[in-house]
């Protein structure tokens, strides 16, 4: 179970956000105060912090600094200043993500879950918001998983390790399925247009690439679906 440690000040604020942690599976400590975080966090090494700006003690920054300064558990800062030049400074400060009240718990839950897999997945392969955890084996676009059937996730695996490279099909074919699958196979084909549909579906419009004459690409994609396109 993850370890949530929540700095918030505000009562009623922390009990509805503590409330969404834990009946997402997490584990939830709160800490009142910056000081109160800040020996909190030492003492329980948790996986990611919630920390809002405006607090009785310390700025929300100046905790975010010192976490920073001796961890690097994820920090995801609540706010109530939509300013740009805070935001950059909050980044600045070391906070991994902020988030601007009043927000929707999904959203706090969507940002927490990304913050937590940058953390968990050091080894990720990544071509524009397509990401791909090898440990793991799983794929995200964004904020929504790509689930994959093992041939696809190989698939996928290889052409994202070269961005860009177009790899012809008996090289796809021989280190995903071990040998050439011959000329009449259409085996390749339809995995292809699987992996395709199912990014597609999560949104990655144009990020499978097929070069004519040559092979299949990943690159990042256009923002519109692109089929068959070079």
């Amino acid at each position: 179970m993850k370890r949530i440690l929540l700095i918030e000040d505000d009562a009623e604020v922390a009990r509805l956000v503590e409330l969404e942690l834990k009946e997402a599976g997490f584990a939830v400590e709160w800490a009142k105060s910056g000081m109160e975080g800040l020996v909190r966090h030492r003492e329980r090494k948790p996986d990611l912090v919630v920390l809002d700006l405006g607090l009785p003690d310390l700025d929300g920054a100046e905790v975010a600094r010192r976490i920073r300064a001796t961890d690097d558990t994820p920090i995801l800062v609540l706010t109530a200043q939509d300013a740009v030049e805070r935001k950059v400074g909050l980044l600045s400060d070391g906070a991994d993500d902020y988030l601007v009240k009043p927000f929707h718990p999904a959203e706090l839950l969507a940002r927490i879950q990304v913050q937590l897999r940058h953390k968990e997945g050091s080894e990720v392969l990544s071509v524009g918001r397509l990401e791909l955890y090898p440990k793991r084996r799983q794929v995200f676009f964004g904020e929504k998983e790509v689930r994959l059937s093992p041939k696809e996730f190989e698939l996928l695996f290889l052409l994202m390790s070269r961005p860009g490279r177009v790899f012809p099909r008996q090289e796809i074919e021989e280190k995903v399925w071990g040998k050439p699958l011959g000329r009449d196979s259409n085996v390749l084909d339809v995995h292809v247009a699987n992996l395709r549909a199912k990014l597609r579906e999560a949104g990655a419009y144009g990020y499978l690439r097929t070069v004519r004459g040559l092979g299949y690409a990943v690159r990042p994609g256009r923002g519109e679906e692109v089929t068959e396109d070079t």
